[in-house]
């Protein structure tokens, strides 16, 4: 039986969906059963073995559907290996570094005791909604700064690390795990 990953993301601009995506395909190569589908879609994760989250940052914000996806299914979340994922820093830093969670993101770290959290460069170009994108754009900030290598690498480690999860884990067995 394969394990079922979901990758869960919110974002306004598509930019996350595009890491989302990339990292469910990763998954996929490596013989799991990977989804990737916008946070707030999500009616439930119990067919899950595993999940990923993700959210663009705003103003130092984790996206909104973010946070809502982790209060809403805050049991199942207690109860299976998450990692979690940022999208937005407009420059190179993401790559050339290690950027820690903005709070929202730090928050969901520790209250589910997450594998792992990693901020990845995000996109932001012609035809972004919101007025503020709109500006940063427009002002010649915007760009592509995501890394696909980088990525897909990270997605490979949660390929590794899930191939032997069969299935989710009890939070006896994550309290235990440590």
């Amino acid at each position: 039986m394969l394990s079922k990953v979901l990758v869960a993301y919110g974002t306004t601009n598509g930019s996350t969906a595009r890491i989302a995506e990339a990292i469910a395909d990763v998954l996929r190569r490596n013989g799991l059963d990977a989804d990737a589908l916008p946070a707030g879609s999500v009616a439930d994760v119990d067919a899950y073995d595993a999940v990923v989250l993700g959210g663009a940052l705003y103003a130092d914000r984790w996206h909104k559907d973010a946070r809502r996806f982790a209060r809403r299914h805050r049991r199942a979340l207690a109860t299976r290996p998450l990692w979690l994922f940022s999208s937005g820093p407009l420059d190179a830093a993401a790559a050339q570094h290690e950027i820690p969670p903005v709070r929202g993101a730090k928050a969901v770290l520790f209250r589910f005791d997450a594998e792992e959290h990693r901020t990845f460069g995000g996109c932001l170009e012609e035809g972004a909604q919101g007025f503020i994108a709109r500006k940063i754009v427009a002002a010649g900030k915007g760009g592509d700064f995501r890394d696909f290598a980088q990525i897909e690498a990270w997605a490979q480690r949660i390929a590794d690390a899930v191939s032997g999860i069969r299935p989710a884990v009890s939070s006896e067995e994550r309290t235990e795990r440590g």
